[in-house]
């Protein structure tokens, strides 16, 4: 047998899934093993309900510091203890998500890429429920509110779904303008 006919055919269908899945699972793995290490550094280095920030990072004091928390709610603090609505929800999400990139029938890496990031933040946050019951939040931002690179990550993902689907809706004429077209012709 030569080489040739030992090597399995792989359709170019099965070579794109798995491409997508490449791109997809390394951004998501990524943001989690970010997203985890700096809550671990949160949770060892700075004491539950104090602020804190490194004297290099001085300069940064009035906008910025690093206040650790522990979230039993949704972003902004919202539905404290519904951990469990959470969790269950966290999983129809990230189910969600992968059915989505597996349906994809247009091959968009930045699509795949939010949705990386998607599913990174929401994997991150749900590994910090499970084990800990609250989500670890540590970047204070001026007033607003404390987040972590999970969040940061899912705020990132949609934003850039927004942006992605706004310029693919514009590459398409609306209704209004096939019908005219239609008549043109």
């Amino acid at each position: 047998m030569n080489e040739l006919e030992e090597t399995p055919v792989v359709s170019v269908k099965e070579k794109t899934h798995q491409g997508r899945f490449l791109i997809f699972v390394s951004w998501a793995l990524a943001l989690i093993v970010l997203d985890q290490w700096t809550k671990w550094l949160a949770r060892r280095d700075i004491p539950l309900g104090e602020s804190s920030l490194p004297q290099w990072l001085g300069w940064l004091s009035p906008y910025a510091r690093f206040t650790h928390i522990q979230n039993r709610g949704a972003s902004f603090g919202m539905f404290q203890d519904g951990n469990l609505v959470f969790i269950v929800l966290t999983f129809l999400i990230v189910g969600g998500i992968l059915y989505f990139v597996y349906k994809m029938e247009e091959y968009n890496p930045w699509m795949l890429v939010a949705g990386g990031l998607y599913l990174g933040g929401a994997v991150g946050n749900l590994i910090d429920r499970l084990l800990f019951g609250a989500v670890t939040d540590f970047i204070s931002v001026g007033t607003f509110y404390i987040f972590n690179i999970a969040d940061a990550g899912i705020n990132v993902s949609v934003a850039m779904m927004l942006v992605l689907f706004w310029i693919q809706g514009r590459g398409q004429p609306s209704e209004g303008e096939r019908q005219s077209e239609d008549e043109v012709l």
